[in-house]
């Protein structure tokens, strides 16, 4: 067996926890068809087959499952030894907005631990509107934020945000009764989004569980306390969206917009290797 080439068991890695050629070649700064290269001169250099590729989908072969977490411990040893007459710990500051993150948080950890060990990592998570006042502050090196207000030109969009009506499979709903409502504490401009549409059609609601962010959110809907307006990505993998069952108005997407002022290589690849998980969500 010949050497293995470190830069491409990188990129498996990547392709392996995202599930997509593309998000990895968005979190490497480089093209779908240099990953898929990379790929395959690993695959030829180790003769296994390391994924099972369909147009719509991208898995770990068995023999992949078997050579991943080898693979993960090749690459941290390999930040280590570049990490080896590192001076300085840059430590990298970013906001999310809480409607933008859910279930999938410890995926965006996992990869923002692969980086390397000379970036630490402050993560604050709270509303759109607070992550962007502390990003002007100069508090946050980078906020990933839910568009509301049009408060500014720039940034760059990460994804479209879509939301439904998610709710528990038996939460039981009657026309003419109030909808009983899981949201955000006011001022969130999901929830006036949400109530903004419900009022429009003419739906009675009330507000029975408010939240203090997606999990709590989310806990109530899945329990059958409520329907809750959430965005699909980040909706409880136990809950279906009930919006047409119940005939409730449809909800607009919303975009997810990245601000840095991060300028080094490091913080970059950080920021860009966060996106690209924060991507690799979708739905």
């Amino acid at each position: 067996m010949r050497s293995l080439d470190v830069e491409a068991v990188q990129a498996f890695v990547l392709v392996a926890d995202l599930k997509s050629f593309t998000r990895a070649a968005e979190a490497l700064d480089t093209t779908q068809s240099a990953v898929s290269l990379k790929i395959k001169r690993l695959e030829d250099s180790l003769g296994r087959r390391l994924f099972e590729r369909t147009p719509r989908l991208v898995r770990l072969s068995a023999e992949g499952g078997t050579f991943l977490e080898p693979a993960r411990a090749l690459v941290a040893a390999h930040h280590d030894a570049q990490a080896a007459f590192t001076v300085e710990q840059r430590r990298l500051t970013v906001g999310l907005s809480h409607h933008i993150v859910g279930a999938e948080l410890p995926l965006l950890l996992r990869r923002l631990s692969g980086t390397g060990p000379a970036l630490s990592f402050e993560m604050r998570v709270a509303t759109s509107r607070q992550m962007l006042d502390e990003f002007d502050r100069g508090q946050l090196d980078a906020a990933i934020i839910l568009g509301h207000e049009h408060r500014r030109d720039g940034g760059e969009r990460v994804l479209e945000e879509t939301f439904a009506w998610v709710a528990a499979p038996d939460f039981e709903y009657r026309a003419g009764e109030p909808l009983r409502l899981a949201t955000q504490a006011a001022p969130c401009t999901v929830r006036s989004m949400a109530i903004g549409a419900l009022d429009g059609a003419g739906i009675p609601w009330t507000e029975v569980f408010v939240g203090g962010g997606i999990a709590t959110i989310g806990a109530a809907v899945s329990a059958g306390l409520a329907v809750a307006a959430l965005g699909r990505r980040v909706a409880p993998a136990d809950t279906i969206d009930v919006g047409p069952r119940f005939g409730l108005p449809p909800l607009p997407s919303r975009g997810v917009t990245l601000y840095s002022t991060v300028t080094d290589s490091r913080g970059r690849d950080a920021v860009r290797t966060l996106v690209a998980a924060i991507r690799s969500t979708v739905i």
